[in-house]
């Protein structure tokens, strides 16, 4: 259990300082520290990361650093992505599921390894939000992640977001995709008679809230793109032992 606290609190600072990447965690510590089946673990992951991801987006409001209009846009299309992706994952194996899930992480590690964007962009494709959020959203349903690697790229090139802005704003749509999503799951579990352990989840929530807003008091000291890279590198090891892990079984199924 003692590590799964440190887990709980290590999501919730990444959220804080990165804006993304803790739902990333989410699964891998659900799975293979706490030893939970795959589809019960992508379903808790979403309302962990949704609730910490929630906490988190309130202080960046309430400073006026969340942009409503992106929510919307990236946002709503994301609700419906999350719903199709979580219908479609409950025809997908477990294995299957976190396999894809690797190679999102993968994606996501050599994304955040290149320079981060820091300069505003004019919103001159703002429309491709949409579409963008669509993508995003079918990939929360699917494996259970938040999506916040891709969507502070997008609203800082697409949107013209500050990366502050973006962090708050991404933060909004990553609750909203979570909770979308975990309510399809939550029904496909149920129908499957499986339980979730809301015990288990109310204390990573609670204990990665914390670390959330912690790790945004902190961010403004800490120099970002140190910290991305140290997270890509982590990102990078665990997507190579999921592969491992997941990838074998598959092919002895065939």
């Amino acid at each position: 259990m003692l590590l799964a606290l440190i887990g709980a609190v290590i999501i919730g600072l990444s959220l804080g300082l990165l804006g993304s990447g803790g739902s990333i965690l989410t699964v891998p510590i659900l799975v293979y520290v706490l030893g939970q089946p795959e589809k019960i673990a992508i379903a808790g992951s979403l309302i962990i990361v949704g609730t910490i991801a929630l906490a988190g987006a309130i202080p960046w409001a309430l400073r006026r650093q969340v942009e409503w209009r992106s929510v919307l846009l990236f946002g709503l299309p994301g609700m419906a992505g999350t719903w199709l992706g979580a219908t479609l994952a409950a025809y997908l194996s477990g294995e299957l599921q976190l396999a894809i899930f690797a190679v999102v992480m993968l994606i996501a590690a050599t994304r955040m390894l290149r320079p981060a964007p820091t300069a505003e962009v004019a919103p001159a494709r703002r429309s491709r939000l949409v579409m963008q959020g669509l993508g995003v959203g079918a990939l929360t349903g699917i494996v259970g992640i938040g999506g916040g690697f891709l969507i502070l790229p997008a609203l800082v090139l697409l949107g013209g977001l500050s990366m502050h802005r973006a962090i708050g704003t991404s933060l909004s749509i990553i609750s909203i995709n979570a909770y979308s999503g975990f309510a399809k799951h939550y029904l496909v579990l149920a129908a499957a008679g499986l339980a979730l352990d809301w015990r288990l989840i109310g204390m990573f929530a609670a204990v990665g809230a914390g670390g959330s807003l912690a790790g945004q008091q902190i961010a403004h000291r800490l120099p970002q793109q140190s910290l991305r890279r140290a997270f890509a590198w982590l990102l990078l090891l665990m997507s190579i032992y999921m592969l491992w892990r997941s990838v074998p079984p598959l092919i002895g199924g065939l």
